[in-house]
């Protein structure tokens, strides 16, 4: 693969939505129940085929605690596209939504930002929905960016928000973003904080 990307995409979210999980269903399509809090950034690479372009997206996974938040900033710099993550069955997780839409608003303001829902199969195995459906539609709609829901325990949709912020980007007109451009951690060889109990609680991968 290039030493450098076509696309800097981040992952923004709070702590235990499963961005990590998301990244590693995308990128390996693997589920892990062993469940570990990203510290600082992780990176990964996919190519990936657009109109008959390879494209090169780099996904910068960003840790969700607040006490990394002045950290996570220094990664919003060249972002094109960001996948802001929610737990479905959480609503302070969604609360944070906002937070992290503003906050990459204000650094690129031209951003492509997709919004996803995380733990599909919590819902489908009978947990509550924590945010009306249509309530996050509407502030998709409002802030113009894409809606999806997913599981990376199932692999439903998961692939769907980096196929679509790569076409989103693919019709702008293009740059080049070194790998290295900031010090990063290469997935898997993710850092983790103390190890969370696996299961169906809110670690990280729990789904």
């Amino acid at each position: 693969m290039s030493s450098k990307v076509d696309l800097k995409c981040v992952l923004l979210g709070r702590a235990e939505v499963g961005k990590t999980c998301l990244l590693d269903k995308f990128l390996h399509n693997r589920f892990s129940e062993d469940s570990r809090s990203t510290v600082g950034v992780a990176f990964g690479a996919k190519e990936m085929t657009v109109d008959k372009k390879k494209i090169t997206l780099g996904m910068w996974d960003t840790a969700g605690s607040e006490r990394y938040e002045s950290m996570t900033r220094h990664y919003y710099k060249g972002a094109e596209a960001a996948i802001v993550c929610y737990d479905l069955t959480d609503a302070e997780s969604w609360a944070k939504v906002k937070f992290w839409v503003d906050e990459i608003i204000s650094h690129e303001e031209s951003c492509i930002i997709a919004i996803v829902g995380t733990k599909l199969d919590l819902l489908e195995g009978g947990r509550s929905r924590a945010v009306p459906l249509q309530t996050v539609r509407q502030y998709a709609e409002r802030i113009g960016a894409k809606y999806y829901e997913t599981s990376a325990l199932t692999g439903t949709n998961v692939a769907a928000p980096f196929h679509d912020v790569v076409a989103e980007w693919n019709k702008r007109p293009k740059k080049m973003i070194p790998s290295t451009a900031s010090p990063v951690i290469r997935l898997p060889e993710r850092a983790s904080e103390e190890k969370q109990p696996s299961g169906s609680g809110p670690g990280c991968c729990s789904r």
